[in-house]
């Protein structure tokens, strides 16, 4: 049974309450601060802080803003109007609470090494506190990401293909089948309230979107490892758009870095038929580094 993390709360630098979990584990080795992908919330990755609880890692992870409950605490107050809505301050504000956290963590856990997990829009997230912040972390793992340039940016239907094999075949669809091959994954994600499904660019603005642009910069430390991972059937970034960002990070001089691409996995690999073998494969990795 997944232990329930503690819920806590800080305010960032526009003052907008920001709700973070902790996952503690008493000695914990190393700490995992995980950053969730667009339209979900932290919540979603309780079983993957509970397989780092076991491996002897805290984990830290935040609602950010227009999202779980710092985007509903967001509407309640007047702040915004809507789901994914990020209030004053846009994606900017976004990096700076993702990179408040990080100092939160590194401030209760003095000479510990932190390690970012981002998925999705939040390895998009971390390749920007990369090029801002760039000692911000000890190792990095970004899931389901690309490199993002301009006309680039993942929008459109991504459930399209699923949709249109499972009407052919009669079946019922979710929405979510993009998402992962165990179809209840897309069903759970559908029925959860504080989910919603829209590209970065119906959700943010093209303003705000095109804040996620960039590729690494050589301020990025040559030894901070990287890993990369993705599903070849991933319909945001796969094996093409993950290879490119790989070399991107070559590029600009990244030395310990490795990428994993997993058959027939989809977006979310963490939530993949199978996720065990993605996660002990990340734990491992992580391990080798300490």
């Amino acid at each position: 049974m997944t232990a329930l993390p503690l819920v806590r709360s800080f305010n960032d630098s526009f003052n907008v309450p920001i709700t973070f979990y902790e996952w503690p584990v008493t000695n914990p080795k190393a700490i995992v601060q995980i950053a969730h992908g667009l339209g979900e919330h932290a919540r979603r990755y309780d079983h993957v802080a509970a397989a780092f609880n076991r491996a002897g890692f805290s984990v830290y992870a935040d609602d950010h803003r227009g999202h779980g409950e710092t985007g509903l605490q967001m509407i309640q107050a007047g702040t915004t109007k809507n789901k994914g809505n990020l209030g004053p301050g846009g994606m900017t504000a976004v990096f700076k609470q993702v990179h408040q956290l990080g100092q939160l963590i590194k401030d209760e856990n003095p000479n510990l090494p932190i390690i970012f997990i981002g998925h999705s829009w939040g390895s998009m997230i971390g390749q920007r506190i990369l090029d801002r912040w760039p000692s911000d972390y000890a190792a990095v793992v970004l899931s389901g990401s690309t490199l993002l340039l301009p006309g680039v940016l993942p929008s459109g239907n991504f459930n399209k293909k699923y949709a249109a094999q499972r009407k052919a075949a009669g079946l019922p669809i979710s929405g979510g089948e993009w998402l992962s091959r165990d179809l209840k994954v897309g069903e759970r994600f559908a029925v959860d309230p504080r989910n919603f499904v829209e590209s970065a660019l119906q959700v943010f603005g093209a303003v705000n979107a095109a804040k996620l642009y960039g590729v690494p910069k050589r301020t990025v430390p040559n030894a901070l490892p990287i890993l990369l991972i993705a599903g070849s059937d991933d319909v945001i970034g796969g094996e093409k758009g993950n290879l490119k960002l790989a070399n991107a990070f070559a590029k600009a001089g990244v030395k310990d870095l490795e990428t994993i691409i997993y058959q027939d996995g989809r977006h979310e690999l963490f939530n993949e038929i199978n996720q065990d073998e993605v996660i002990a494969d990340v734990i491992d990795w992580i391990n080798e580094r300490l």
